[in-house]
């Protein structure tokens, strides 16, 4: 009975685990039923989409209007450039609040997280001006710099987090045995904390590939990712919805492959320090 019983909580649970699943999928797979579609044939019903002719020429219009890889490379440009520089800085300044604390620690991490919750409108107007004064508006490296800077925060929480994790006695041992602040830091601390890193760096790729606000109003062509290839399709006379919905599939291809591909060191790096 009891095993009859575990049987059919497994099936209801599977369930609610694919419907869930599937309610979550669907607005991905409409988009990538619609960039297959006519612009007449995207405005109609819902089963008349869906059986309607299936068409490429969506794709071909969309790179033909606008260099698609340029876009491409500058969002891989701006998404890894902020990682590496948010990795650089927020590793020793988590290494010292982690293992050399003080009494204002805990209130200087509280302070860099309440930094998210500025809305980013409310900076913006200095920010721009700073930009044109630095003579880095509309360049990938003035996204670098911003974008690292607006997710640095949850890098160093990530990383503080993950680092508690570690034994101080092991980091101990190693400066007995001559280590400096560089061999600790790459050989002892790292190799140990390696699955947060990797999620942490991760995580930050998908949040600078998917930023829409800063890239937006920082950029006009020259440094334009893929977030502003896929507005450049919102027009005055309108959206058109297949060109659109194929835009936005070549825009999160890439990361979602990357997202598929690396979902289980991602899943092992947020649950990093959870079972001892």
């Amino acid at each position: 009975m009891a095993r009859a019983s575990s049987k059919r909580s497994k099936i209801i649970n599977s369930l609610i685990a694919w419907t869930l699943g599937l309610i979550i999928f669907f607005p991905i797979l409409w988009i990538i039923i619609l960039s297959f579609k006519t612009e007449g044939d995207a405005i109609r019903s819902p089963i008349a989409v869906v059986i309607s002719n299936w068409t490429f020429d969506n794709y071909f219009v969309v790179q033909d209007r606008s260099d698609y890889f340029k876009h491409f490379y500058n969002s891989v440009f701006i998404a890894l450039g902020s990682t590496f520089l948010g990795i650089l800085i927020a590793v020793p300044a988590s290494w010292s609040m982690a293992f050399v604390p003080s009494k204002r620690t805990r209130g200087i991490l509280l302070w860099m997280l309440s930094t998210k919750m500025l809305p980013a409108v409310g900076v913006l107007y200095p920010i721009y001006i700073l930009f044109i004064a630095l003579g880095i508006l509309d360049s990938r490296i003035g996204l670098v710099v911003v974008l690292m800077l607006m997710n640095l925060p949850i890098i160093v929480w990530m990383l503080y987090t993950y680092f508690r994790e570690i034994p101080e006695e092991i980091l101990e041992a190693s400066r007995m045995d001559g280590a400096g602040l560089r061999e600790e830091i790459l050989f002892v601390l790292a190799p140990m904390a390696l699955p947060g890193i990797a999620s942490t760096v991760l995580l930050n790729i998908i949040l600078a590939w998917n930023e829409a606000f800063w890239t937006l109003n920082l950029t006009a062509a020259k440094a334009a990712p893929l977030t502003a290839f896929i507005a450049s399709y919102s027009s005055p006379e309108g959206l058109f919805y297949a060109k659109l919905s194929a835009a936005s599939v070549m825009a999160i291809a890439p990361i979602l492959i990357m997202g598929w591909f690396s979902q289980k060191q991602l899943v092992r790096g947020l649950t990093f320090g959870a079972v001892k």
